[in-house]
């Protein structure tokens, strides 16, 4: 099986599809590489489209000790991809706990990212709720190491941006379900603690937002509740970001509406490949309402 290896040591599996641009796409907490497979043979169609397993996510390595998780080394495990395969520079894709990995590689790799999609970015930025989201956290990873993932996963799937999943595609849902399933215990309860548990909140790093240079979409369910807020506000700071938001859609977006989400992330992608991708006019951005001021 192919993988790549990060700085650490650790072996990450990746699968591809086509050729051409480079398109790499990262995967959320509850999914893994498959949970691509709509957009790999999409985007295999006119771009090479790789997608791989974070660590802790079989065939990846499962490192034992949490401290090899981390915000920043999910960052530079994108990197690592790359490097293996010898790529310069990609469009990065990336839902979830991926959209953080995304926006971190745009800080800590601008030079590679040809354009960043941060898709369903939000979960426990919000700083009002920010100690409960890390109390959610303690308790997922108790009940994994409790109950193991099936039973984690029966109960975690069905979470408020979930059952919009459940209820327009059953038999895809239970497709998701059954994958959650079948992760590594070890791998996801190490995930919790060093990475999503630790992450910094979207709300403290405005300046970096400020300086990102690339093209970036940023794109959600309407139902995604808790990342509505930091979708505008990562529109609102980020100077060249354009903000969608995918009807009657929940977390899962690239799942749950496959079509709508390839022709979004499609159409950001062509226009950037075009070089037509505009950042955003400075006088777009005052304090008058009507510019009569």
């Amino acid at each position: 099986m192919p993988h790549a290896t990060a700085d650490d040591g650790v072996k990450l599996y990746y699968e591809e599809a086509g050729a051409g641009t480079p398109v790499i796409f990262v995967h959320e907490f509850a999914g893994d590489h498959r949970s691509w497979e709509p957009q790999l043979r999409h985007f295999g169609q006119r771009y090479r489209a790789i997608a791989y397993n974070a660590r802790g996510y079989p065939p990846s390595d499962v490192p034992p000790d949490p401290s090899a998780y981390s915000q920043n080394r999910a960052a530079d495990d994108i990197a690592a991809v790359l490097d293996h395969l010898a790529i310069a520079r990609a469009h990065v894709v990336g839902l979830s706990m991926g959209g953080f990995a995304t926006l971190h590689f745009g800080f800590r790799h601008a030079a590679r990212a040809l354009s960043l999609a941060v898709c369903g970015c939000g979960y426990g930025a919000d700083p009002a709720k920010r100690e409960a989201f890390r109390a959610e956290g303690v308790a997922t990873v108790e009940l994994i190491r409790a109950q193991g993932m099936k039973a984690f996963a029966a109960r975690y799937a069905y979470g408020p941006t979930r059952v919009q999943y459940a209820n327009k595609d059953p038999r895809g849902f239970a497709v998701f379900l059954a994958q959650l399933g079948e992760h590594s215990a070890l791998g996801s309860a190490n995930t919790q603690l060093g990475v999503q548990r630790e992450r910094p909140s979207l709300y403290d790093l405005t300046d970096a937002m400020k300086a990102l240079r690339m093209p970036t979409l940023v794109l959600h369910g309407d139902e995604d509740w808790p990342c509505l807020l930091p979708g505008l506000l990562m529109k609102q700071t980020i100077p060249t970001a354009a903000l969608a938001v995918m009807p009657n859609c929940g977390h899962g977006i690239n799942l749950e509406d496959p079509d709508q989400f390839n022709r979004i992330v499609g159409d950001f992608l062509a226009q950037v490949d075009a070089g037509r991708w505009p950042a955003r006019d400075p006088r777009a951005i005052s304090d008058s309402i009507t510019g009569m001021r």
